[in-house]
């Protein structure tokens, strides 16, 4: 498996935590700090959006851990375990989680 990834954006350590769960042995391949990663990303999936994780030669592109695992599951290559994942699965980065607004008191 391949997997493209941002280096700590929270949909990309989803995936990470998934491939952990199962103890899979996977290619770690870092989008944002070598262009031609990033570019193959693009050519393979056709879009831009990560993480991108290929498996046996098809690409899931735009795809959280919950999706990976639930594909792993569908295809059976991987058996259902009690194994808690060691970090959030479905966790957007820290840019795109929505901010608290601050408290305004108006008199």
């Amino acid at each position: 498996m391949v997997a493209y990834l941002k280096p700590t954006c929270g949909w990309s350590q989803g995936v990470r935590a998934i491939m952990r769960k199962y103890d899979l042995p996977f290619e770690d391949r870092d989008i944002i700090n070598d262009p031609v990663q990033r570019q193959e990303m693009i050519e393979k999936s056709g879009q831009m959006l990560s993480p991108c994780v290929e498996v046996d030669g098809h690409m899931l592109p735009d795809i959280s851990g919950d999706e990976v695992e639930a594909y792993l599951l569908e295809k059976k290559l991987v058996a259902n375990t009690d194994r808690a994942a060691d970090a959030p699965t479905n966790q957007p980065c820290a840019h795109e989680m929505p901010q608290s607004s601050p408290l305004s008191f108006k008199r």
